[in-house]
């Protein structure tokens, strides 16, 4: 790949090495935020079904919301970041996180509660986008696969310490004070922010033509209500699929028909069509669906597991839930340094596969084992995502010209996001209806395994096609560009 001069600081623009680490300290914090903000609802469900007097399909929706408006706010903000720089765009979505925690900490309802959440998703999506597409500007080439397992490393601490830290939260402070904290942690992000990131870490340069005035409406549009549709299709109470259910999700297709058929004929597309030509970024954001589907999974079925199940108090689920944090502390550097030294192809298949097997042993061994085998399937689990994810990454930011790394990085985002609302309605649902009761909460402790069971058979098959995925995108692979991605020129 030529070195263009659009491409990244020229030599005398170089962040210097201690300024990008510090840079690169503040995106981390910024993707655990996001992450967190995603996970750390999750063991509330209970108390906010308790609280606000509702269902626990009602409550889903306190973390649906936020996923669904981070996932259709990721394009355009990513869009107008390549257009204005990263900073300002970074400082405003902190600005706006914060702002909607403390709305959320303070909802008298239900409803004031879910829009609070849907403003800190949009705020969240440039937090989670813009660390993604500016790595490049701010750490050498050689280093991107570390860079990237580090962000990898921060998103996996984030999603799996959310659990963990919100169950300790509630027991001592109640509900709200997870949003406080949230709070908290964005503020000390802004700061850092404000001292560390410079005006010069742009994606690419400057273009009018990204602005907020050129965007897409009708596709943003259309995209909002066939995502809300497949999140409503997929919500099913128990697991009945009903006609409404069957409706929602036609429209929710006949939506991604009509929503591809604007975006070819739209002069700023939220998503250029024509990118998905390319088969390896194609099957990678497929993949990456896949992938984060399984992740949210955990999230949602681990904390009703051993709960219901193994008969856990909220503090010791907490606790069993923190080796998720542990293990991707531990994984998610080697995991970008190795996927500096191998072919990313290879790496993805490594972690694909250890991720086969972690689902396939959180299918049986928690039941037979109890907590241990949880958590000798976790720590398969874990490390396999972080392989997975520093490798994908790393390789579609560098096969993307400086033109497109602000909108491959916005597609990487949306596809995983995309698989966190998979995760948390369809797998959510498919929990339920093999638990045998809407509120898994309610149901019996041997129906709660077999749920288990048949939820993470369902993932392994998730995992498998993404195998399959990268097995073809190897095929495809022209000689010589696999191996040494991270490297200018080849």
């Amino acid at each position: 790949m030529a070195h263009q001069p659009s491409d990244s600081l020229s030599s005398s623009q170089s962040v210097p090495s201690k300024s990008s680490g510090w840079a690169m300290a503040t995106l981390s914090l910024c993707m655990l935020l996001a992450a967190l903000g995603i996970s750390i609802v999750a063991i509330a469900l209970p108390a906010l079904v308790e609280v606000f007097d509702t269902t626990l399909a009602g409550a889903q929706w306190v973390i649906l919301a936020y996923l669904l408006t981070l996932t259709v706010s990721t394009l355009p903000l990513s869009r107008l970041a390549d257009g204005i720089g990263l900073r300002p765009v970074l400082l405003g979505g902190l600005v706006l996180f914060v702002v909607a925690s403390l709305v959320c900490s303070l909802a008298p309802n239900l409803g004031f509660l879910i829009g609070g959440r849907a403003a800190q998703g949009m705020g969240a999506a440039i937090l989670m986008a813009l660390p993604l597409s500016v790595v490049r500007q701010t750490v050498p080439a050689e280093r991107t696969g570390a860079a990237m397992g580090l962000l990898g490393t921060m998103s996996a601490i984030g999603t799996a310490l959310g659990p963990s830290l919100g169950g300790w939260l509630i027991s001592l402070l109640g509900w709200s004070s997870v949003f406080l904290a949230m709070a908290l942690i964005g503020g000390v992000a802004f700061f850092l922010a404000l001292m560390t990131v410079p005006p010069q870490a742009k994606g690419a340069q400057p273009n009018k033509t990204s602005r907020l005035r050129d965007l897409d409406i009708a596709g943003l549009v259309t995209l909002v209500a066939l995502l809300s549709a497949y999140a409503l299709a997929l919500t099913a109470n128990g697991g009945a699929f009903t006609l409404v259910h069957a409706g929602l999700l036609v429209a929710a297709v006949a939506g991604a028909f009509l929503f591809v058929r604007i975006e070819r004929s739209a002069r700023q597309p939220l998503i250029a069509i024509a990118l998905f030509k390319d088969w390896h970024l194609g099957s990678g954001v497929v993949m990456n669906l896949l992938v984060s589907a399984v992740m949210m999974a955990t999230l949602i079925v681990g904390p009703f597991f051993l709960k219901v199940s193994l008969g856990l108090s909220d503090a010791l689920v907490g606790l069993v839930m923190a080796i998720g944090p542990a293990t991707a502390a531990l994984s998610g550097v080697p995991a970008g340094l190795l996927t500096d030294r191998l072919n990313a192809q290879t790496v993805v298949r490594i972690g694909l596969g250890e991720m086969t097997v972690a689902t396939l042993l959180l299918a049986f061994l928690p039941v037979w084992l109890g907590v241990p085998g949880f958590l000798i399937a976790l720590v398969f689990l874990t490390p396999g995502y972080q392989l997975f994810l520093a490798a994908l990454n790393a390789g579609q930011m560098m096969r993307a010209g400086a033109e497109h790394r602000g909108a491959v990085a916005g597609l990487l985002t949306l596809s995983r996001n995309l698989g966190f609302i998979t995760g948390a309605s369809l797998l959510g649902a498919v929990f339920a209806w093999a638990s045998g009761d809407q509120n898994p909460i309610d149901a019996g402790s041997e129906a709660v395994a077999i749920g288990m069971t048949v939820t993470y058979l369902v993932c392994c098959g998730l995992v498998l096609m993404a195998l399959l995925l990268s097995s073809l995108g190897q095929q495809k692979e022209p000689v010589g560009e696999a191996r040494g991605t991270h490297k200018e020129g080849t």
